[in-house]
């Protein structure tokens, strides 16, 4: 071979050489691409295929649901009362007792203010006129209050024993009253108390019972007064003590019959010893003007 001739050859060996070298080059630059754009893709992919999919229902609806779902708060509650009614004011005293303690009354007056399911009151008055020898005057109130349940201010028996707190310290806060006494009455209701005193009017002296008692959600308080007038004896303060609480016991069982002959003893459990200064029914007033606080506030 002549020496043209392997000149040539080398030649076109390095250069058959050369263009492998760059084939292989531009083999690698498309590998690196590649590789690099790989995991571009996968993210990619990964992110299009998780969209949505968590958001899908376990029902697989397809619909969305919250991560967290909220309670409900519970809503508030109260022991319901347990008298649902109060009887007529007018008749919660059998006439036997009626003739006790008002003995010349006629029919009771009605208060004005009495509403069938809450409240109700009635009053008597007894004029015994004995010409030159004097007379004796009795004056006979009652007067019901019923408290039903309420979720912001409490039971019915809560606002009833607040109530009867309040009746039982007006009876004793009457201005002018002597010789008070107060005492607590044994089987009436869930409580009772007694207050008495004297008191000095134009007309004469007058006894002033007060009987206030609390059976579950209904407060009765009794007004009973009397006086000798024009010379005539003053009346004996036990025996209208002895009267009131006779005729209390009355209008609190008449207050369970009224209600399915319910168990008016029957305790209430923990009542709350807020009070609650709801007006009761109103009433009529002696001629003397009702002596009692708690009687005059009956309106």
């Amino acid at each position: 071979m002549s020496e043209g001739t392997m000149q040539r050859a080398v030649k076109r060996d390095e250069h058959d050489r050369r263009d492998q070298r760059e084939q292989r080059a531009r083999g690698l630059r498309r590998a690196v691409v590649c590789a690099a754009a790989v995991p571009v893709m996968l993210i990619a992919a990964g992110c299009s295929s998780d969209s949505g999919s968590g958001d899908k229902s376990a029902d697989g609806s397809g619909g969305t649901k919250s991560s967290t779902s909220s309670s409900a708060s519970p809503s508030p509650t109260v022991q319901a009362a347990v008298y649902k009614s109060i009887p007529d004011a007018c008749k919660v005293l059998g006439k036997n007792t009626l003739e006790d303690l008002v003995p010349k009354a006629k029919s009771g007056k009605k208060g004005s203010s009495d509403d069938a399911s809450t409240r109700a009151s009635c009053s008597w008055s007894s004029l015994d006129n004995n010409g030159v020898k004097g007379s004796q005057f009795r004056w006979l109130n009652v007067s019901l209050l019923r408290f039903e349940s309420d979720v912001t201010r409490g039971s019915g028996a809560e606002l009833a024993q607040g109530y009867y707190e309040t009746q039982v310290q007006d009876a004793k806060s009457v201005s002018g009253a002597k010789s008070l006494k107060s005492e607590p009455v044994a089987g009436v209701g869930d409580e009772a108390t007694a207050v008495r005193y004297d008191l000095k009017k134009k007309e004469g002296s007058f006894k002033q019972e007060t009987v206030v008692a609390r059976a579950e959600n209904v407060v009765v308080t009794l007004d009973y007064n009397g006086a000798g007038l024009a010379g005539e004896k003053t009346p004996s303060a036990d025996t209208l003590n002895k009267l009131a609480q006779k005729a209390i016991k009355e209008v609190v069982a008449a207050v369970a019959e009224a209600n399915d002959g319910g168990d008016a003893g029957k305790p209430s459990g923990a009542p709350s010893k807020s009070a609650s200064k709801s007006p009761s029914g109103s009433s009529s007033k002696s001629p003397s003007g009702s002596p009692s606080k708690s009687a005059a506030k009956k309106s």
